[in-house]
């Protein structure tokens, strides 16, 4: 009963938080007026070929904005990255291509890149695309809006998540889900606690005069989880920022098969957390939460009943915020399970993890 009962308290909280931030997360408008301040757009490339065709259409989309540069960065591909790039963007004045010198003791290839095409670019904001993100017309304009209008720092605009496959439907809803009911995002935009800080690096916007003066992207040169611990800096320095709903702006479908999204989350999740004792702490929030209840649930519990009842209504919310699938909370339990088997799958292969032919 006292574990039911504690995990009750916790569903509670999940689902008022849910609820405040289905009421208060920020949103764009549709707002077609210009955008005066420059932009540079840093885009990291490392083989992706499979994207460029798709992500450089949707950059072109990008207008109502004065003065755009869009700085795509090879990152010694090996698949033909750069020369497709050039090729795809020769008749538009507003793509630079680069290519990156050889990774340098101590980075990671992410940070390195982006500090490189930040080097290269003259902005008052500077904005991070992932290649696997698609925008929508006008998405760079509008997410660039809220952050001006509310006097921000920075921004992350959360894209939709895709979901094709069994793997991804179990497990990408859960991103933003995380957040969502755990983040009072108002309280965290206005707080100097790193901690509450929520971030998404496949679309961030920070103001230049704010990423220079912790020192660009060389304050998380090895960071694996950088979009996080960028914003962590930010918020560190004094600065402020949040997440915005970004689901009608931009998608972008992080892995395509079960072996992509666990090489994935596997360079990762061990670093989530903050540590052993930040992973076992939110391991059991996972359990209590997402496992226990369904398990009393069969035993008889009815306050079982309503933990399983709570946090199906924080899942929905999220989904409906996201613009993902509704009916995705019907595998929550199963979610958690695979979940955790990520976490501690992340753990024992830390010391050997890569990604894209490189040890992270």
């Amino acid at each position: 009963m006292g574990l039911i009962f504690f995990s009750a308290v916790l569903s509670t909280f999940m689902l008022a938080i849910s609820i405040s931030n289905l009421l208060l997360l920020r949103r764009t408008g549709s707002s077609s007026t210009s955008f005066i301040p420059s932009v540079a757009v840093l885009l990291p490339l490392r083989d992706e070929k499979p994207n460029l065709e798709a992500l450089i259409s949707s950059l072109k989309t990008q207008l109502e904005i004065n003065k755009i540069a869009f700085h795509l960065v090879d990152d010694n591909s090996s698949d033909g990255t750069y020369e497709i790039a050039a090729r795809l963007t020769s008749t538009d004045s507003r793509f630079f291509l680069h290519e990156a010198p050889e990774l340098k003791e101590g980075w990671l290839g992410k940070p390195a890149t982006m500090q490189f095409g930040l080097l290269k670019s003259d902005s008052e904001i500077v904005v991070v695309i992932d290649a696997d993100v698609r925008l929508a017309p006008h998405a760079i304009q509008r997410a660039l809006s809220v952050m001006q209008e509310n006097s921000l720092d920075f921004i992350s605009a959360y894209p939709r998540q895709v979901a094709n496959t069994w793997s991804e439907l179990l497990i990408q809803p859960l991103l933003q889900w995380s957040w969502m009911s755990s983040v009072p995002l108002r309280i965290a935009e206005k707080s100097s606690n790193p901690a509450l800080c929520v971030a998404n690096g496949q679309f961030f916007a920070v103001r230049r005069e704010a990423l220079e003066s912790v020192g660009g992207f060389n304050a998380v040169k090895s960071a694996v989880i950088d979009d996080i611990s960028l914003a962590r800096v930010l918020v560190g320095a004094g600065f402020h920022g949040t997440v915005i709903d970004g689901s009608n702006l931009a998608s972008c479908r992080m892995y395509a098969s079960w072996q992509q999204l666990r090489d994935g989350y596997g360079k990762s999740l061990h670093l989530a957390f903050g540590g052993i004792l930040g992973t076992l702490i939110a391991s059991l929030f996972l359990f209590l939460t997402g496992i226990l209840p369904i398990v009393a649930a069969f035993m008889g519990s009815k306050l079982a009943l309503y933990c399983l009842v709570a946090v199906a209504i924080s899942r929905v919310i999220s989904a409906i915020t996201s613009r993902g699938n509704k009916w995705s909370f019907l595998l929550h339990p199963i979610s958690i399970l695979v979940l955790l088997f990520l976490i501690v799958r992340s753990w024992k292969y830390r010391t050997r993890a890569q990604w894209k032919g490189r040890q992270v």
